[in-house]
């Protein structure tokens, strides 16, 4: 049989399929070496291209836009999008490079994320639902990252925003949602007590988010990572400071780990 050409890109589910048709006869073993020999990443020479990150790790590489000039950023998603990319995400985007890469694709910027995306946010396919909280309004940027994050990698997101401590009240009237969660985010800055409160609540994983909000001695946000760190409700993990792309990766791999055995 004549062997079936793939597109240039793969991710875990077309590598499955080229494997099972080199165990059914219907691809010759080298052809699908071929294939596979050529994915590992694409040299740009100002940036190496990790096109087998897919493979590897089930979500495509992600592109962070700070420290980046315009024209780099969109060299890297221009390449993405060639090697079969559906969805781009570009994390601390500029205003000014948003505007720059518009003009040659399709890009949705959100201003307050300081997020781009190109391409479609795909349906959810999580096992549950991810609940974002923060304890301020002010903690919203960082929420958005994750939460456009969570989206972008195919996952429900309940947001939950300002449910700080300085009113309980707030948070309480959630508590159907918390109870109901698959993961749960909890970002706060100034003392950071949102996440054990949290913690205290929910039976399920919950990624604690300190931010650079507060006045001096929150000293960028170390005040709440050490308050995180040192939380006394189980089940909490920390990351660093303002990163909320990290905590809607994570998030979205917990919610996912089902559809991993199947």
């Amino acid at each position: 049989m004549t062997p079936q050409k793939g597109p240039k890109k793969m991710d875990k589910k077309q590598l499955q399929t080229l494997l099972e048709q080199v165990a059914n006869g219907g691809v010759k073993p080298e052809d699908a070496l071929l294939q596979i020999k050529t994915e590992p990443y694409k040299d740009m020479g100002f940036a190496k291209l990790d096109t087998h990150r897919g493979i590897r790790q089930g979500m495509a590489e992600v592109i962070y836009g700070a420290g980046k000039t315009k024209e780099q950023i969109l060299k890297i998603a221009q390449a993405m999008l060639t090697e079969q990319e559906k969805t781009v995400l570009i994390t601390r985007m500029s205003r000014e490079a948003a505007d720059y890469v518009k003009q040659y694709l399709d890009l949705k910027y959100d201003e307050m994320s300081r997020t781009g995306r190109i391409g479609d946010i795909p349906k959810p396919d999580g096992a549950g639902k991810i609940v974002i909280a923060t304890g301020g309004t002010s903690d919203m940027p960082v929420a958005e990252e994750a939460a456009l994050t969570a989206e972008i990698y195919g996952n429900e997101v309940i947001r939950l925003y300002d449910v700080g401590v300085a009113g309980m009240h707030r948070l309480m009237d959630h508590v159907e949602e918390i109870m109901s969660a698959r993961v749960i985010v909890a970002i706060a800055g100034m003392e950071g007590a949102l996440a054990s409160v949290i913690g205290g609540m929910a039976d399920c994983p919950v990624i604690a988010v300190p931010t650079s909000v507060g006045y001096g001695a929150n000293f960028g946000g170390l005040s709440a990572l050490l308050s995180m760190l040192n939380s006394c409700a189980s089940g909490i993990s920390v990351v660093n400071i303002d990163n909320g792309f990290g905590a809607g990766y994570l998030a979205s791999m917990i919610n996912h780990l089902d559809s991993k055995k199947n």
